[in-house]
């Protein structure tokens, strides 16, 4: 499945047409991998996580970073210490608004690229920070 389609269209696809794309190509991999999905793009006062995924009793939250090529760097080189930090806090917030209470969490990065046919190519860091 490409993660954006090269056609007739003569302008490239939007930053939010990648990234969307990119969150697709991801849980795909999550999903192929055995894991089930908790919940996609959950939103608070403090932000967003894009993917809480969960395998056993690991709950996984995700960010997932999506570019058209890597002429600016791979994805997950925008995953900064801010970006970090902010997702720590978020996942307290989603355990403390859900309740939910998994024996292990992990936090993972999902790089995400598109080849010039717009198939894309993800690559979790598993455990990233």
């Amino acid at each position: 499945m490409p993660l954006f389609t090269i056609g007739f269209v003569s302008t490239p696809p939007s930053r939010s047409e990648v990234g969307r794309a990119g969150e697709a190509a991801a849980l795909t991999h999550y999903r192929r991998a055995g894991y089930r999905v908790v919940v996609r793009n959950w939103t608070c006062p403090l932000g967003e996580i894009d993917l809480v995924v969960a395998k056993g009793s690991v709950m996984v939250f995700c960010e997932v970073k999506s570019r058209r090529g890597v002429g600016l760097g791979g994805p997950y080189e925008a995953v900064n210490w801010k970006k970090r930090r902010k997702l720590r806090v978020l996942a307290e917030a989603f355990l403390a608004a859900s309740g939910q209470e998994p024996s292990g969490i992990r936090f993972d990065v999902a790089s995400v690229t598109a080849d010039a046919r717009g198939k894309p190519f993800v690559f979790v860091f598993e455990d990233a920070f």
